[in-house]
C-alpha cells in the first residue's frame, strides 16, 4: 500500500523510526535512556516491508544501538543485556516478517484461484453478446467469498439467443460447484437445442444425475436445488420472448410506459422433477423493443429493512421509471436494483444477490445503456 509511483515506500516508517530514536536518546539525559526502543524497528518493519529490508533493518537496529550507546559515558551505558534485546527482536521480527510474506503469498494465490471460478460461473459478456443489451450485478453476502450459488450468463446459437438467471440453494463452495454444472450444460444446450422446453429438460437431468453423483459420494448436499429463470429470445421473432421459469420469481418487463411482471407459467426448482412429471411449462409473451427484461434473486426480493419490510422491487422501479424514462436502459436499470437493495437493507445483505437485465440490441439512434 505504501508506495509512491509504483515504487515501495514501505522502507520510510522504520527508517523514521531509527532515526528519531537514535537523535532523542542522543539528545537525553543519561538518566533518561531510550536507545532500547530501538527494538521496535524491525518490528515495525516486519509489518509492512519485505524480508530482505526487515533483516536489513535489524542489523541497522543493533549497528545504531551500537554507535550511540558507545558514545555515552561508561556509566550511562545500557550495556549487552539490552544488545541482546535488540538482537533478539530483529531475529524474531525477520521470522515474522517471513510468516506474513507467506502467508500474503496464500491469500493471493487463493484470490487468483477464487476469481477464476468466478469467471467460470459469471464469464464476462461482450457488448451486444447474441443480440442483446445487457447488464448485471452480482453482490455476494459474503465479502470476503467473491463468488457464490448465483448465476447468469447469455448464450447465442442458430435458433436464437437464449438467457439463464439462477439461484442454487445454499452457500459455499458445493453451491459454485451445481451453479458450473447448470450453467456447462445451458451452454452446450442453448446452443444445441431448437426448442427452449428441451433445454429445460436438458437441465433438469442434469441437476439430477449432479444430486444422485454427490449423494452417492455421501455428502450432505445431495439435495441441492436451484430456482432459475430460463428465457429465449426466437430468431424468427422479434417481439415475442420465450419463458420457463423454474421456481423462480417471474421477470419484470420495464418499459417507458410502465412496469408488469410477465404472465409465466409456474413450475418447481430444478432437480424437482419428479414431484411433477411432465414436460417444463414454456410461455410465449409478447415483449415490445423498448421493453427491458429484469430477473433478481431472491436476495433483492427478500432484502428487508430494520423493520423487517421486504423490499418492493417492482413498486420502487415502477416510481422510478415513470419520473425517469431512461432507467429502462439495462446497465442502469440494474445499477438503480443495487442501489436500491442496499438502501433498503442498509447495506447488511443476507444473501447473494443478483440483478440481471437484458433487451434486444437498439437500433442506432437508440438510448445507450
Amino acid at each position: 500500500m505504501l508506495r509512491v509511483r509504483g515504487r515501495s515506500i514501505a522502507w520510510v516508517p522504520p527508517l523514521l523510526l531509527l532515526t528519531a530514536i537514535a537523535v532523542a536518546d542522543y539528545n537525553t539525559t543519561g538518566e533518561f535512556r531510550i536507545i532500547s526502543w530501538i527494538v521496535l524497528v524491525p518490528g515495525i518493519a516486519a509489518a509492512i516491508c519485505r524480508v530482505w529490508e526487515t533483516a536489513l533493518f535489524a542489523v541497522l537496529s543493533m549497528g545504531v544501538y551500537t554507535l550511540v550507546d558507545s558514545a555515552w559515558p561508561h556509566q550511562f551505558q545500557a550495556g549487552l543485556p539490552d544488545f541482546i534485546l535488540v538482537a533478539l527482536g530483529g531475529v524474531l521480527a525477520t521470522l515474522a516478517c517471513m510468516v506474513r510474506v507467506r502467508g500474503e503469498r496464500r491469500a493471493l494465490h487463493m484470490r487468483d484461484v477464487t476469481d477464476t471460478v468466478r469467471r467460470t460461473v459469471l464469464r464476462p459478456l461482450p457488448t451486444g453478446w447474441g443480440g442483446l443489451d445487457h447488464a448485471g450485478i452480482y453482490l455476494t453476502a459474503d465479502a470476503q467469498a467473491r463468488v457464490g450459488g448465483d448465476f447468469y450468463d447469455i448464450q447465442p446459437g442458430p435458433h436464437g439467443t437464449r438467457v439463464f438467471v439462477g439461484d442454487v440453494q445454499g452457500k459455499g463452495l458445493g453451491a459454485v460447484e451445481t451453479a458450473a454444472v447448470l450453467l456447462g450444460t445451458f451452454r452446450e444446450a442453448g446452443f444445441h437445442e431448437r426448442e427452449l422446453t428441451t433445454v429445460a429438460d436438458r437441465l433438469e437431468s442434469r441437476m439430477r444425475r449432479h444430486r444422485e453423483y454427490t449423494t452417492a459420494l455421501g455428502r450432505a448436499d445431495g439435495d441441492r436445488f436451484a430456482t432459475a429463470v430460463l428465457l429465449g429470445f426466437p430468431a424468427d421473432r422479434t417481439d415475442v420472448v420465450d419463458t420457463v421459469v423454474f421456481g423462480h420469481e417471474p421477470p419484470l418487463a420495464v418499459g417507458p410506459d410502465g412496469v408488469r411482471m410477465l404472465p409465466v407459467a409456474g413450475g418447481l426448482p430444478l432437480g424437482y422433477r419428479d414431484l411433477a412429471p411432465g414436460p417444463p411449462g414454456m410461455r410465449r409473451v409478447p415483449l415490445t423493443a423498448d421493453e427491458t427484461l429484469l430477473v433478481v434473486t431472491d436476495g433483492v426480493t427478500e432484502a428487508r429493512d430494520g423493520d423487517g419490510r421486504f423490499y418492493r422491487l417492482a413498486d420502487q422501479v415502477r416510481r422510478a421509471v415513470a419520473t425517469d424514462s431512461r432507467l429502462v436502459a439495462p446497465a442502469r436499470l440494474v445499477s438503480f436494483v443495487r442501489d436500491g437493495t442496499l438502501r433498503h437493507c442498509g447495506g447488511h445483505l443476507t444473501d447473494d444477490t443478483t440483478a440481471f437485465a437484458v433487451r434486444r440490441t437498439r437500433v442506432a439512434g437508440g438510448d445507450g445503456p
